[in-house]
């Protein structure tokens, strides 16, 4: 039997929740879609995915801060 693939994912480690936009800083998704990620299917997470860097932008962050390191 194959390993169940990880679920893809925007995370870049750098988990910094905005109090204005309510978005990571790091990834643009919100505390509720952060929370039930993993129970998502990879089809809404693609969607979600698709339009974060128009939400980052929307809030005046960038999406191409440096992650933590690990």
């Amino acid at each position: 039997m194959s390993p169940v693939p990880k679920p893809s994912s925007p995370c870049t480690k750098v988990c910094v929740l905005d109090a204005a936009s309510g978005l990571c800083r790091g990834c643009g998704r919100t505390r509720d879609e952060i929370a039930a990620w993993g129970g998502m299917s990879e089809a809404k997470r693609r969607a979600i995915m698709a339009g974060l860097g128009a939400r980052l932008r929307g809030a005046g962050f960038t999406s191409s801060e440096e992650p933590l390191p690990s």
